[in-house]
């Protein structure tokens, strides 16, 4: 009889549900819902980089999210799963009250943003990430030397120190912070008051600044020479964390009831999508897996003797069983890849969405939504039949931020070579080329740190969407290029660690080697084309260097 694992994917805009034969590694059914309240927009303003996400999207997409699932799935699945896993984005924390809910779960706070879901992509703390930084730099243990040495404002600390700042009745109410990923798993566990709470290692190690070499999180008195609003906040944090293949709770019967399954099945602790993603992909020393979305999350592993103590300058971090037990995983990425694509796009667009509405006599709908869906497939097509010149458009990929290497999410992106015949094809080729040089500036910091990157293996819509995209990638890095076939691979490793919990598998290499998914596409590099690109990509790297000390 056929046994399941339930992996939930918890993205930027929406929740996927994915059920997994344990058996046989088959793909069985899966579902998708959007999150109701962020796909109108609320409580996000981002002229100022403010997105927050309401609990409650969280909440209500997972119930119908499991209803929808049960519609497409086999007579009875729903009775055979075992376990179940979640991954999210990050890093996604919010503030809870003492009871472990969060604010905006509350009537007093909710409709107040800074209640809510800071989401990853938050970039209002750019102050207290430098702040967190600097107090860094200047301690006698360095609590960020394994987490690439810069604290960013996509992180645990900078975001609840400018809620602290930003709202006077936010701070009083709180007494912790908890990331989305562990306070999901909990719900379902009904393990959300502080004394049972638990995190994951991946969360911890990569975003609160948890290492074992300092038993836990830094004490209290480092946040408090930061700024004394942090007094006390980490007290609150339990420094013993898991990997994410161990049991973090069984499911109550409230939740069984809710979401069609069995009372009791086992919960694995939660981890970033990235992380799972990755599991997903085979993940290996040699290889990076890079998620390729809105933004990139690029994820390795490394044995403890091959890094023999280095700390990886200018990633996101390197923690012991963060994305496989008993070796480091390395994370690092882009605020910007699909994101940079979608803002040229929006700009584009900008006359259809905002005259045609005042033109009478057209379906203004149908041919809305045709500019939509067509422009972004038009453009490549007609990018990929331009020649790669050295003498055209060099473009930084920072219209977000920068995250790696050496995180700044001050900077902005900026365009040099346009003239006045430049037409949009061109521009949007360069911003590809923009996002595949981003991308190889994370490669080679890895390399010149010692950690050697053999080839790349791709997840995400990009990878399997455009063969443009994956080619210029693969000629600007020069190496080969593998696109998984699974179209939920962040599910899919959340559904393997679940699978690992309910105990299917003793580990996960083995839970790995019948359910991650297999390679559906190769790309490998145009020697000729790799020879044009290292030398634009020295006119990228000179560019940033420009708008670095413009900053």
């Amino acid at each position: 009889m056929s046994r399941y694992a339930l992996g939930l994917d918890y993205g930027s805009d929406s929740v996927r549900a994915l059920l997994v034969d344990t058996s046989t590694g088959e793909e069985v059914a899966s579902h998708l819902i959007y999150y109701p309240r962020w796909s109108k927009g609320l409580y996000c303003e981002p002229a100022k980089d403010q997105f927050r996400q309401h609990p409650l999207d969280y909440l209500d997409s997972l119930e119908q999210v499991l209803q929808g699932l049960w519609q497409v799935a086999p007579a009875g699945a729903a009775d055979k799963v075992v376990g179940v896993s979640f991954d999210t984005t990050g890093s996604t924390p919010v503030a809870v009250n003492k009871d472990g809910v969060p604010l905006a779960l509350t009537p007093e706070f909710a409709e107040n943003p800074n209640a809510m879901f800071v989401l990853w992509k938050d970039h209002t703390a750019i102050e207290e990430a430098a702040e967190i930084t600097n107090a860094a730099n200047k301690s006698e243990v360095n609590y960020l030397k394994h987490m690439g040495g810069i604290y960013s404002s996509e992180w645990f600390w900078a975001k609840a120190l400018h809620v602290y700042r930003s709202d006077a009745k936010v701070r009083e109410a709180t007494y912790s912070w908890v990331e989305h990923c562990d306070w999901i798993t909990a719900i379902l566990a009904g393990t959300t008051h502080p004394e049972k709470f638990r995190m994951g290692r991946c969360a911890a190690g990569h975003k609160i600044m948890w290492n074992e070499e300092w038993g836990g999180f830094p004490p209290n008195e480092f946040f408090v020479g930061i700024d004394p609003l942090l007094d006390g906040l980490v007290d609150t944090l339990n420094p013993a964390t898991e990997t994410a293949g161990q049991v973090a709770g069984r499911l109550t019967e409230e939740w069984a009831a809710k979401l069609g399954l069995p009372a009791g099945i086992a919960i694995g602790y939660g981890a970033f999508d990235c992380h799972m993603g990755a599991v997903a992909a085979k993940v290996r020393p040699g290889v990076l897996t890079k998620v390729m979305g809105t933004s990139t999350c690029d994820i390795t592993v490394t044995s403890k003797e091959q890094l023999a103590g280095k700390s990886v300058r200018g990633i996101c971090g390197q923690v012991d069983g963060s994305v496989l037990p008993g070796m480091i995983g390395l994370e690092a990425g882009q605020s910007a890849f699909g994101d940079l694509y979608a803002w040229f796009k929006n700009l584009l667009l900008w006359p259809i969405r905002e005259v045609l509405p005042t033109i009478e006599g057209v379906d203004q709908a149908a041919l809305a939504q045709a500019f939509e869906d067509k422009t972004l497939v038009a453009m490549s097509n007609a990018a990929a039949k331009l020649p790669i010149s050295e003498q055209g458009i060099v473009a930084l990929d920072w219209v977000n931020g920068r995250r790696t290497p050496d995180a700044n999410q001050g900077v902005s992106m900026a365009i040099t070579g346009l003239k006045m015949g430049s037409s949009a094809p061109q521009i949007f080729r360069g911003l590809v080329e923009a996002t595949a040089f981003g991308a190889r500036a994370i490669t080679e910091r890895f390399r010149e740190e010692g950690v050697n990157i053999e080839s790349v293996v791709t997840i995400g819509g990009i990878s399997k969407k455009s063969d443009f995209v994956m080619q210029t990638c693969a000629d600007v890095w020069n190496c080969q290029i593998e696109v998984l076939e699974s179209d939920q691979s962040c599910a899919l490793g959340a559904a393997i660690f679940a699978a690992v919990a309910a105990g299917e598998f003793d580990t996960v290499e083995a839970a790995q080697a019948v359910m991650a998914s297999p390679v559906c596409k190769t790309y490998q590099p145009i020697p000729e084309n790799a020879a044009v690109y290292d030398r634009l990509y020295k006119k990228y790297q000179a560019l940033g260097q420009y708008v670095n000390g413009a900053k």
